[in-house]
């Protein structure tokens, strides 16, 4: 299955303010803002136990982190 067909399609209605610090952050870690987006709701997730174990490692962006 290819990678596209495993992920939801979800828009995101976002504060602009919010919007350009992530855009910033993204830049710096060398990803783009939705994989920025991804990275951090994985963490956050995986931080409160909240990601099964087989999730953890899927569709990583950027540097692969």
């Amino acid at each position: 299955m290819a990678l596209d067909e495993e992920r939801k399609v979800y828009p995101l209605r976002i504060d602009q303010r919010l919007y350009d610090a992530l855009e910033r952050w993204a830049a710096d870690d060398l990803r783009s803002v939705n994989a920025q987006i991804e990275f951090l709701l994985r963490e956050s997730l995986r931080r409160a136990g909240r990601l099964p174990a087989s999730g953890a490692s899927g569709g990583q962006g950027g540097r692969g982190e």
